[in-house]
């Protein structure tokens, strides 16, 4: 039996001899992923009699208009497609199974199956949580590899968890960097394409910038539909330090059973907030959340005020009572915040805005979730002014953080303190004290 294929571009062979653990493909439009998607899957099918893979994309008719027909005319007569399985069998016993994951709980339907190899097509369009939790999927008791390719562009939801892995190569404790590879390939590497259709690419070139630059360049410091353009990473986010005693202290949250999200916010004297604890955990009933609240916060420390979201004052049906007052029952005295989802997401905005201070506010590295969570939020594509309530993993923390922007808006600052703020964060490289690298007030 032959699988007859046309020969590859060079970057596209890159991507069919690479064995790491994690291969990214693309990075801009054009570049032939889907077709390398399709032969590399192929190929293993046939080259491995029993293995199984997995081809996710973000919808159905997104896999079965970019991979399911066209692979039913590669493989006529080599493998036999079944509809109701939504899979090739391949002589041997291979199986090649289409999947996908539209929703953060579409993920969960794989749990508990073993496959091989798993292929994310446009890994930018799902989130770290589905891409982690397939992760868990890809083993089993044989020779097979275990591997798993990605192919993506920039933008998307999934773009700073890509970007991280893959562009930055910003690696986190139990990450090996051996384990991840990417092979950047633009329109211009595949010559197939434009022999085939030269004026894809001077439609790519009269884009808009923003566009041109991620769609046509592959610029992954690009992130069409970034709602906080602003955040910074190095700027935004802090070590931890001990919070004085006198300085102003705030609770916020956002709560439901599929998340409690809880932020503690101190402010300094000059008008500065820091986000210094976080609560992030599902699951927990009401009174279990109040209690939880309640034991993480010392008793040393006085919160001058706890937000919460409006809808915990209306009473429930089961019990004819309000979360706030279940709240109030545990010792917590909850103020109703401002819901007002785009007044509240522009006094973010202002708390995140870099002044002559520097940042209004600044997040401690021991709360990964709201790191992880803010700058990943994108437009609404139906309501520009606001951010978008899918996928909902990412909103709890920003929700949260949002109720205490609305219920404290940042404070003007002081004239003539932005030398003193240069001074403590953009210290110079040949700083004999070795402080690090500079940080720019842009």
């Amino acid at each position: 039996m032959t699988l007859r294929i046309p020969a590859p571009q060079p970057k596209q062979r890159e991507f069919l001899q690479a064995q790491a653990r994690f291969i990214a493909y693309g990075g801009a439009r054009g570049g032939g992923k889907s077709w390398a998607v399709r032969v590399k899957a192929a190929l293993l099918c046939l080259h491995y009699p029993g293995i199984r893979v997995l081809l996710l994309r973000r919808t159905f008719p997104e896999l079965r208009e970019n991979h399911i027909l066209p692979l039913q005319a590669m493989l006529h007569g080599v493998a036999r497609y079944k509809e109701t399985e939504k899979s090739f069998t391949f002589p041997g016993g291979s199986r090649l199974i289409f999947g996908y994951c539209a929703s953060e709980k579409d993920v969960l339907q794989y749990q508990g199956n073993e496959y091989d190899v798993i292929f994310l097509d446009e890994a930018t369009q799902f989130t770290e949580y589905q891409f982690a939790t397939l992760t868990a999927s890809i083993r089993g008791a044989n020779t097979f590899p275990k591997r798993m390719y990605l192919t993506c562009n920039p933008g998307g939801v999934g773009h700073q968890w890509v970007k991280r892995l893959f562009v930055d190569r910003d690696f986190r404790s139990g990450e090996n960097p051996a384990d991840y590879a990417f092979i950047r390939a633009t329109v211009r590497d595949n010559q197939a394409l434009l022999d085939r259709d030269p004026g894809y690419v001077r439609m790519l070139e009269n884009l808009p910038d923003t566009l041109r630059r991620a769609w046509l360049e592959g610029d992954w410091d690009i992130f069409t539909g970034q709602y906080f353009t602003e955040f910074r990473r190095e700027v935004h986010t802090c070590t931890p330090f001990p919070i004085p005693v006198h300085w102003r202290r705030y609770f916020t949250m956002d709560y439901g059973l599929d998340m409690l999200a809880g932020y503690w916010i101190a402010l300094d004297p000059e008008g500065r907030a820091f986000v210094y604890r976080e609560l992030y955990q599902s699951g927990l009933i009401i009174g279990e959340a109040a209690e939880l609240i309640r034991r993480m916060t010392p008793p040393e420390e006085e919160i001058y005020q706890w937000f919460a979201p409006p809808d915990l004052w209306s009473r429930r049906q089961d019990t004819g009572r309000s979360v706030a007052e279940i709240f109030y029952d545990k010792g917590i005295s909850l103020s109703q915040a401002e819901n007002k989802r785009v007044a509240g997401w522009l006094e973010l905005h202002e708390w995140l805005r870099v002044g002559d201070q520097g940042p209004g506010l600044q997040i401690f590295e021991s709360c990964p979730n709201l790191i992880r969570t803010l700058p990943a939020l994108q437009f609404d594509e139906k309501r520009p002014s606001d951010v978008a309530a899918e996928p909902h993993e990412l909103t709890h923390g920003p929700d949260a953080l949002r109720y205490f922007a609305a219920g404290r808006p940042r404070a003007k600052e002081p004239e003539a303190a932005r030398e003193t703020w240069q001074w403590r964060h953009e210290r110079p490289r040949e700083d004999p004290a070795g402080y690090g690298e500079e940080i720019r007030v842009i």
